[in-house]
């Protein structure tokens, strides 16, 4: 069964940086695009960040472009989002997303909050 572990969330101030995880198990991970998405409150989940499943390709949403940066390690089965220069709008619950032809695993969420 897949499962998607997000890690690395909590409290940050404006202008500060978290590192998020997610670990993914029970799929072949390599054979993935993964993807970041994030939801705040009363908004609709939004794509955040994609990395292909090599690596050789990223996207990101305009709002974090040049601030996060995703990566993966696909010995570790892991993907990665590096988020600096953290505003309160980054605020949300930042959700990993599985990705290939019609087959998606999602995992259970981890919060994010910037404040000062």
């Amino acid at each position: 069964q897949a499962h998607l572990v997000e890690s690395g969330g909590g409290l940050a101030q404006p202008g500060g940086s978290l590192r998020l995880s997610c670990a993914a198990s029970g799929f072949t991970f390599s054979a993935y695009t993964m993807n970041w998405y994030r939801q705040a409150p009363g908004k609709e989940r939004e794509l955040v960040a994609s990395i292909t499943r090599t690596g050789g390709s990223t996207n990101y949403a305009d709002s974090v472009k040049g601030r996060f940066t995703i990566s993966r390690d696909n010995a570790k089965n892991t993907v990665y989002l590096q988020m600096n220069s953290l505003k309160p709008e980054d605020t949300a619950v930042y959700y990993c997303n599985a990705l290939a032809s019609l087959i998606q695993f999602w995992g259970q969420g981890t919060q994010v909050t910037v404040s000062s």
